[in-house]
């Protein structure tokens, strides 16, 4: 689901030629562009970023309600851990096989599965700014994932940013906070 262009939409097309994956090529940027022009004020830079996501999840959502699909969250443990989603967006889905897993455990299924591995070794990029998920993050996933499974890091600065971003995201983890009388 390009926003327009896609610089690494090969990447896109060698996996599901590789899985044999039917798969439809929808460009979201008339939908993303009508919704930042139909708002009436000035929107958040963070909003901007974040209607891409939402749009293409809502876009996912219709491609499988149509063809009796299920729509997969693919967010790891090492993404979810910092926040590094958005919500109603990638984090949305019917089921999450990765969930609990880091970058470095998925990618070491991808090799165990066969899958290519320029696809595996791939560096990360959410595709809305620019920069690579390392770039935004401020350390890399090898970091964030060590310290996730033992606790050891060297850095005490980015330990400190990796629980700031912890501490502030935990909210996406959890289910939404809900009424409940007492009847």
């Amino acid at each position: 689901m390009p926003c327009g262009e896609q610089a690494d939409i090969d990447a896109s097309y060698t996996l599901v030629n590789h899985l044999g994956i039917k798969h439809f090529v929808v460009n979201i940027k008339a939908a993303v562009d009508g919704l930042k022009n139909a708002i009436p004020f000035e929107l958040s830079e963070q909003s901007v970023v974040n209607i891409s996501p939402r749009i293409r999840m809502a876009t996912v959502y219709a491609v499988a309600q149509s063809n009796n699909g299920r729509v997969v969250n693919t967010c790891n443990l090492s993404e979810d851990w910092v926040g590094y989603s958005t919500r109603y967006g990638d984090a949305a889905g019917d089921f999450s096989p990765l969930s609990h897993l880091t970058v470095q455990e998925v990618k070491a299924i991808g090799t165990v599965l066969g899958l290519p591995q320029e696809l595996v070794e791939k560096v990360p990029i959410d595709g809305l700014c620019g920069k690579t998920d390392e770039d935004n993050l401020g350390f890399t996933y090898a970091v964030l994932d060590r310290y996730i499974r033992t606790g050891e890091i060297e850095d005490e600065k980015t330990k400190a940013i990796i629980d700031k971003k912890h501490e502030m995201n935990k909210f996406k983890l959890e289910l939404m906070p809900s009424f409940e009388p007492n009847i």
